[in-house]
């Protein structure tokens, strides 16, 4: 999908289903301002850059023309478009990369993924189609697609076989009861204890995991700034406050690192706060790697 027409029909796609947890019907949210204007929000440039394309049996492989070295690390993307993960990798050519759209919500990557061995089985076809093994496997999800990746985790092979997780703006969870408050609200732990299982491991750097946040508040479900104190609090962490800033013009507020785990906040409460995210998936690449 290109990004100009994810951005004119977000508050439907965002705001309405991308970030549903359940597998039920989902339920209404507040809507966000699709326009802000406290600050820039530049947008990469749609590009096609070089390299080799496969279409696979769900989403395509892309491989940097640059691309060198045995057993090259492969990213596996959900949702945001194809173009964008593409140009991300392409940059310094160090990685391969499975872009997957599977449509409005995160209970729809859910399903995709919901097969045991289904991530095995689309690594495999990738490696029997390029003629290629791949090293360390990374995940990345932004909104609704971390859905996806919540789906994998459930899996234990195919949680073995992962490496590093991004799970950009897109850790939702339902309400005890169904809604929020009044004062601290209460989560559904099932929606997220695939996450804190690999928040452990990435605090015993067994694994490595960077989760980010906005400001928006969905109302209906947990946002994913209720879903990040969740995680901080159940692993028995704090936040630090900061105030710089991030990729794509973004402003950090809050941080937290232990061991291979890092969560960011961000300010922003908007459609475009949510988009810049996505944008900012070429340097969220270059952390994981430092």
């Amino acid at each position: 999908m290109e990004i100009g027409k994810l951005a004119s029909c977000l508050n439907f796609v965002f705001l309405v289903a991308a970030a549903g947890v359940r597998l039920t019907a989902q339920l209404p949210q507040n809507p966000s301002p699709m326009v802000e204007h406290t600050r820039t929000h530049p947008r990469l440039a749609e590009q096609k850059p070089p390299g080799r394309h496969y279409s696979l049996t769900a989403g395509s492989l892309f491989l940097p023309q640059k691309l060198k070295g045995p057993l090259p690390p492969l990213l596996v993307f959900f949702h945001g478009g194809s173009w964008l993960p593409e140009v991300s990798v392409a940059r310094d050519s160090r990685m391969a990369v499975i872009t997957l759209q599977a449509g409005a919500g995160s209970a729809v990557y859910d399903r995709v993924f919901r097969e045991p061995g289904r991530l095995l089985q689309l690594i495999a076809e990738a490696g029997t189609v390029s003629g290629l093994r791949f090293g360390p496997v990374i995940l990345g999800g932004w909104s609704a697609g971390c859905g996806a990746i919540r789906a994998i985790l459930r899996d234990q092979p195919s949680y073995e076989r992962i490496s590093c997780v991004i799970a950009m703006d897109g850790i939702h969870a339902g309400y005890t009861g169904g809604k929020p408050g009044p004062f601290e609200s209460q989560l559904e732990s099932s929606d997220l204890e695939a996450w804190l299982r690999l928040a452990r491991d990435a605090v015993a750097s067994n694994k490595q995991l960077l989760i980010t946040h906005s400001e928006i508040f969905p109302g209906t479900y947990a946002s994913t700034t209720e879903t990040a104190d969740w995680l901080i609090r159940s692993l028995g962490l704090k936040r630090k406050a900061v105030l710089e800033w991030g990729p794509m013009g973004t402003q950090q507020l809050i941080e937290v690192r232990a061991g291979r785990l890092s969560i960011r906040g961000y300010g922003g409460n908007s459609a475009p706060d949510h988009v810049d995210q996505l944008h900012s998936l070429g340097e969220y690449l270059r952390f994981i790697r430092r």
